[in-house]
C-alpha cells in the first residue's frame, strides 16, 4: 500500500471511526463536509500513517463506476478537508499531505480511537494474565466506551475496509466477554446480567455469550432463570444452525436443578426495569413531575394507555425528568419499565423496525417470532403491551414517525417521550414543555454538585456563573463537574472565565458533558433557511426580537415557516407579547453564543447584509413611528435628504409610544450594534429616530449612551448634518440634565454646522436651544436676540410650530425680566398660533407658561385654571414628562393657595416623574416644597428630610436657589425648548 511515514508532533486531534466518523480539534467538532470527503477521510483513517493509493480512493468513492475527473475530485476534497482542519489550527491542514502514489492521513495512535481501543484491550488483556482483575475491568470499560455504534456508522463501506472492520467488530465483542466475564468474577452478577441479556439478542449465535449469561444467572441464585436462557439458546442455534449446544453449555446446564423441579417463575423475581439511575443531586421541577405522575396514575387507574412528549432546548434536563418520572410511578406499572434511546439527534436516528425489535425481544418474542413487516412488528407491540401495565420511556426522539409506530393501542401503560422539537402530530399525547430552571432551583443544583459551603462561601459568584449559565441544567452541571474536580478553583475563577462570550463553550465542557455538542445536534437538524436564520439571530445580541427579524436576516417577505421550526426546536423561544401586542422571541444566551459562533465562520458578506436589513427594517418602523407620534418634536430626528428605508411590516400599533416602549431595549442595543458592525449611517440615523420618544417619555440614560454612539459614528460618516442633527439633540439632553455649559457647546456646534449646509430651520432650533441657557444662566438680552433670529429663520423656512416655539421663549425671557405684560403679550400670540395650526403640545406649554404668569401676577385662580388646562393636554398626549413638569407648577399653586392634600399628592407625583428622568435641579425645586408643605403641616421631621435633600442636590449642582421656587420653575428649560 506504501511506506510507513514518521510522526510529526503538531497540534492534536481526536478522530473517530468507531461508531460516525467524527473529528475534533481544540474543543470544536470540525465539519466535514459531504459524503465523498468524509468516505476520502474514513480511509485514510482506517490506514494511519500510510499511504494509501489514489486507485484505493477512486474505488472507495465511486464503488460502481469513477468519473473521468476522479483524480480530480480527490485533489479538491483533500483540499477541502485541510482547509476545514486548519481553520482551527493551521497546523492541522498539514496532517492530509499528497504523495506521488496517493494520500496520507498522519495520526499518532492516542488520536485515532480504533488504535486507543486495541492498545486499551492489549493493556487489559495483560491486566488479567497477571490476574490483576479489577484493573482489567477499569482498562475493559474504557475501551468499550470508545465505541458509539457500528465502525464508520452511517457510510457505505468499500469491501477493501472487510478485514478491518471485522477485526474491530470481533475485537469489540471479546472485549465484552471480557468485561462481563470479569464482572462475574468479581461478585458483580448482577451488573452484567442485563448487558448480558442485550449482547445475546444482538448475537444469539454465539455461544460463549449464553454460557455467560447462564453462569451470572446461577450465581445471582436465578436458577430458573438460568434453565430458561439455556433452552433459548439450545432453541436458536437447533433453529438456525440445526445444532445441538456445545460441550460448555452442557456442562453448565448439567450444574443447575433438574427442569423437572425448576417451578414457574418466582414470584420474587422482579419484573424488568431497563430505567437509567435516577439522578441523586435532580433539583427542582416538582410541579411539572407531580402533574405527569398524576396524569400517569389517572389514565392507569382508569385502564387507559397515556403518553406524554417533553420537550425542550438543549440540555435543558428532558432526560432526567422523564427517568424521574418513571421511576416514581414503577409501583403504578407493576410489569416493568423500559428504556430505549432512539438517538433522533444523532446523525443516525434509530429506525422504528429496529427499536420494535429490541421492545418485542424484551417482551418475550424470539427473533424467530418476530414478523418483518413494520405494521405487524407494531401491532404485536400492542397486543403484548395491551394485558400489561407497563412504562416505556423513547428518549431523544427525532419525528411523530419514530415515535407513532411504538405506541400502546390500549391498556393501562404509560409512554415518556423526550424530544428537542414539539411532536403535535402525536395525537392523543400531552405536550409538555420542560423549561430552565427557575433560579432558586439553579441555585439548589449548583449546591448539590459542587456543596452548599462552597457556594456560600461566594454567593456573588455563583450567582454570576449561573447567569452565564442561563440556568440551563446541562451548563450548570458541566460548572459544577468542573470546579468539583477543581477544588483549588475559586468560584469567581471560573465565573471570570465563563464572563467571556468567546470563550464560554469552550468552558463548558468536561469529560463527555459540552454544552456546544449538545447544541450541534439540534444545529445539525436543522433545514438551511432555519440555520441561516439561527445564525444570524445570534449576530442581533441578547435582545427580544419580533418576527419580522426572522424575515429581515433571511431577506425574505414572510418567515413564519421558519420560525415555527426554530420555536418547535427550542432553539428560538417564545416569552410572550409586548405592550403593542406582537409576539416577542429570543435565544437563549448560550445559544445565542453558539449561533455567533456559527456565523462568524459562515459567509461574511451574507451575515453583514441579513444584520443590515434588520437594522434597516428598525430605522424604517422608528421613522415612520415619530412620525406618527401625536405631538410635533421640536428639532430634527432623520436628514429628510437621505432615503427612507421601506417599513418592512405593518406592526405599528394606533399609538406609535407603544411600539417605542415595545421596542425600546432592542432598538437602544441596536444602535451600538450598527456602529459596532461599521454601519455608521444606520448607527446614528436610528439614534435621531428615537429622540421623539426619548423626549416624550424621559428615558434619560438610553438617550445619553445612543447618541455618544451617534454622535461618533456621524463624524466617521463625514456627514455635517448628520452631526448637526446629533449634536442639537444631545445639547437638548444635556439641558434636561442641567449640564449647561455641555449644551451650550453642543448646541453651538450644531448651529455651525447647520450654518454649513445651509439649513436655517436647523440653525433656528439651535437658536432656540441657546436661547433657553443663556436665560437660565441671566442673559436676558443676548437670549432674546437669540428669539427673534429664530423667529425670523423660522418665519423664513415656513415653520410655525417653530414660530410658536420662538414667541414662547421670548415670553419667558420677558417672564424673568418682570415684564408680564409683554411677556403675557408673547406668550398668548404663541398660544393662538398653536391653536390654529392644531400643535396642541405648543399649546398646552402656552397654557402653562400663562399660569406662572397669572402665578407671579397674584392671580392664584387664574393661575391654576390654566395649569390644570395644560396637565389636561399633557396628559392626553401621553407626554409624562411634562405632566410631570406640570404638576411641579399646579402642586406649587395648590401649597400657596392652602389645597394642602390636593399639593402633596402633585409634587410626589412630580418628584417621581423628575427622579426617573435624573433631572436633579428639578427634584431639588420639588423637595424644597415638600419640606414646605409638611413645615406648614407641623411635620416638621420630614420637613427637615426634604429640605436638607434639597439643599444636598443645590450643593452638588453648585447652586443655590436665588429667586423663589416658583420662579425657579418657571426657567425650566424644557418649558422653553419643547
Amino acid at each position: 500500500m506504501g511506506e510507513l511515514i514518521g510522526q510529526v508532533e503538531t497540534t492534536s486531534l481526536t478522530i473517530r471511526v468507531l461508531g460516525p466518523l467524527e473529528v475534533t480539534a481544540a474543543g470544536r467538532v470540525i465539519a466535514l463536509g459531504g459524503p465523498k470527503p468524509r468516505l476520502l477521510l474514513a480511509a485514510l483513517a482506517l490506514q494511519p500513517n500510510v499511504v494509501v493509493s489514489t486507485d484505493v480512493l477512486v474505488e472507495v468513492l465511486w464503488p460502481e463506476s469513477a468519473p473521468r475527473s476522479a483524480a480530480a475530485n480527490i485533489r479538491t476534497y483533500v483540499h477541502s478537508l485541510r482547509r476545514r482542519f486548519a481553520e482551527i489550527h493551521p497546523d492541522l491542514g498539514e496532517r492530509i499531505s499528497s504523495r506521488a502514489s496517493g494520500y496520507l492521513l498522519t495520526a499518532s495512535p492516542d488520536e485515532l480511537d480504533h488504535l486507543a481501543f486495541a492498545a486499551l484491550a492489549g493493556q487489559a488483556q495483560e491486566a488479567l494474565d497477571a490476574g490483576e482483575a479489577e484493573s482489567a475491568l477499569k482498562l475493559l470499560d474504557r475501551a468499550d466506551a470508545l465505541w458509539c455504534g457500528e465502525v464508520l456508522e452511517g457510510l457505505p463501506h468499500d469491501h477493501s475496509w472487510g478485514a478491518t472492520v471485522a477485526r474491530l467488530a470481533e475485537l469489540r465483542l471479546s472485549v465484552q466477554e471480557q468485561r462481563l466475564r470479569a464482572r462475574i468474577g468479581l461478585g458483580r452478577s448482577g451488573e452484567a446480567i442485563a448487558e448480558l441479556r442485550g449482547l445475546v439478542t444482538e448475537h444469539p449465535l454465539r455461544e460463549e455469550l449464553w454460557a455467560q449469561l447462564i453462569v451470572a444467572l446461577r450465581a445471582a441464585g436465578r436458577t430458573g432463570e438460568a434453565i430458561e436462557a439455556y433452552e433459548s439458546a439450545e432453541r436458536v442455534l437447533r433453529e438456525e444452525l440445526d445444532a445441538e449446544p456445545g460441550a460448555r453449555l452442557r456442562e453448565l446446564r448439567a450444574t443447575l436443578v433438574p427442569e423437572s423441579a425448576v417451578p414457574g417463575r418466582p414470584a420474587d423475581v422482579a419484573p424488568v426495569c431497563q430505567l437509567p439511575l435516577d439522578l441523586p443531586d435532580f433539583t427542582g421541577r416538582d410541579a411539572l413531575i407531580h402533574d405527569v405522575v398524576t396524569l400517569l396514575q389517572e389514565r392507569a387507574d382508569s385502564g387507559t394507555p397515556a403518553v406524554v412528549v417533553l420537550s425542550g432546548a438543549p440540555g435543558v434536563g428532558k432526560s432526567a425528568v422523564a427517568v424521574r418520572v418513571a421511576h416514581a410511578v414503577r409501583d403504578e406499572f407493576p410489569d416493568g419499565q423500559l428504556h430505549v434511546d432512539l438517538a433522533g439527534t444523532s446523525s443516525s436516528p434509530r429506525a422504528p423496525m429496529s427499536v420494535l425489535a429490541e421492545l418485542l425481544r424484551t417482551l418475550g418474542i424470539p427473533d424467530a417470532g418476530l414478523p418483518r413487516e413494520l405494521a405487524e412488528r407494531s401491532a404485536l407491540l400492542r397486543s403484548r403491551l395491551a394485558g400489561r401495565r407497563m412504562c416505556v420511556v423513547l428518549d431523544d426522539a427525532g419525528s411523530e414517525a419514530q415515535v407513532r409506530p411504538l405506541l400502546p393501542g390500549a391498556g393501562a401503560c404509560a409512554v415518556l417521550v423526550t424530544s428537542r422539537i414539539r411532536l403535535p402530530g402525536l395525537d392523543g399525547a400531552k405536550p409538555v414543555d420542560v423549561d430552565l430552571l427557575p433560579e432558586a432551583e439553579a441555585a439548589r443544583l449548583l449546591q448539590g454538585i459542587v456543596g452548599a459551603e462552597r457556594v456560600a462561601a461566594e454567593p456573588e459568584s455563583a450567582a454570576a456563573i449561573l447567569r452565564q449559565c442561563g440556568h440551563l441544567p446541562l451548563a450548570i452541571r458541566v460548572a459544577g463537574a468542573k470546579l468539583t474536580h477543581r477544588p483549588g478553583w475559586t468560584l469567581r475563577l471560573l465565573a471570570d472565565r465563563l464572563g467571556d462570550e468567546r470563550r464560554r463553550l469552550d468552558e463548558l465542557r468536561v469529560g463527555d458533558l459540552a454544552v456546544r455538542a449538545s447544541v450541534t445536534l439540534s444545529y445539525d437538524l436543522l433545514p438551511m433557511s432555519a440555520a441561516t436564520a439561527f445564525r444570524g439571530l445570534g449576530l442581533l445580541g441578547p435582545v427580544q426580537f419580533p418576527a419580522w427579524a426572522v424575515a429581515a436576516v433571511l431577506g425574505r417577505r414572510d418567515a413564519e415557516d421558519v420560525l415555527d421550526v426554530l420555536v418547535d426546536g427550542h432553539l428560538v423561544e417564545l416569552v410572550g407579547s409586548d405592550s403593542a401586542g406582537q409576539p416577542r422571541y429570543r435565544l437563549h444566551d448560550l445559544l445565542r453564543v453558539y449561533a455567533v459562533e456559527l456565523a462568524e465562520r459562515s459567509d461574511a458578506a451574507k451575515t453583514r447584509a441579513g444584520l443590515r436589513r434588520v437594522l434597516e427594517g428598525y430605522l424604517g418602523l422608528a421613522l415612520e413611528a415619530a412620525r406618527r407620534m401625536p405631538l410635533h418634536f421640536f428639532g430634527a430626528y432623520c436628514d429628510d435628504e437621505l432615503p427612507r428605508p421601506a417599513v418592512p411590516f405593518d406592526v405599528l400599533p394606533d399609538d406609535p409610544a407603544e411600539w417605542f416602549a415595545a421596542e425600546r431595549r432592542t432598538t437602544v442595543a441596536a444602535v451600538s450594534l450598527a456602529a459596532q458592525h461599521g454601519f455608521d449611517d444606520l448607527a446614528w440615523q436610528l439614534a435621531s429616530a428615537l429622540t421623539p420618544y426619548f423626549d416624550l417619555r424621559g428615558p434619560q440614560d438610553d438617550w445619553h449612551s445612543t447618541h455618544l454612539v451617534a454622535l461618533a459614528a456621524a463624524r466617521r460618516s463625514g456627514s455635517a448634518r448628520a452631526e448637526a442633527i446629533v449634536q442639537r439633540n444631545l445639547g437638548q439632553y444635556l439641558l434636561y440634565q442641567d449640564e449647561y455649559a455641555e449644551a451650550r457647546v453642543a448646541f453651538e456646534e450644531s448651529k455651525k454646522l447647520f450654518d454649513k449646509v445651509d439649513d436655517i430651520q436647523g440653525v433656528a432650533v439651535a437658536l432656540t436651544g441657546l436661547s433657553t441657557i443663556l436665560r437660565i444662566e441671566g442673559e436676558d438680552g443676548p437670549a432674546l436676540d437669540h428669539c427673534h433670529e429664530a423667529l425670523e429663520l423660522f418665519a423664513e423656512a415656513g415653520d410655525p410650530n417653530g414660530e410658536a416655539v420662538a414667541r414662547l421663549g421670548a415670553g419667558a425671557v420677558w417672564m424673568a425680566r418682570g415684564c408680564y405684560a409683554s411677556a403675557k403679550r408673547w406668550i398668548t400670540d404663541a398660544l393662538e398660533l398653536s391653536a390654529a395650526i392644531g400643535d396642541r403640545h405648543r399649546e398646552a406649554h402656552a397654557f402653562k407658561r400663562l399660569g406662572l404668569l397669572f402665578q407671579h401676577q397674584g392671580n392664584l385662580a387664574a393661575a391654576r385654571e390654566h395649569v390644570d388646562r395644560a396637565i389636561a393636554i399633557f396628559t392626553d398626549l401621553g407626554d409624562d414628562h411634562c405632566v410631570g413638569y406640570a404638576n411641579q407648577n399646579l402642586g406649587e399653586l395648590c401649597l400657596h393657595s392652602g389645597d394642602f392634600a390636593h399639593a402633596q399628592l402633585l409634587l410626589v407625583n412630580s418628584l417621581a416623574v423628575h427622579r426617573r428622568n435624573g433631572d436633579r435641579r428639578s427634584e431639588a425645586e420639588v423637595s424644597q416644597l415638600l419640606g414646605e408643605l409638611h413645615r406648614a403641616l407641623s411635620q416638621p421631621e420630614r420637613s427637615r428630610d426634604y429640605s436638607e435633600r434639597a439643599l444636598a442636590i443645590w450643593r452638588e449642582l453648585s447652586t443655590r436657589p436665588q429667586e423663589p421656587a416658583a420662579v425657579v420653575a418657571e426657567q425650566r428649560p424644557h418649558i422653553a425648548s419643547a
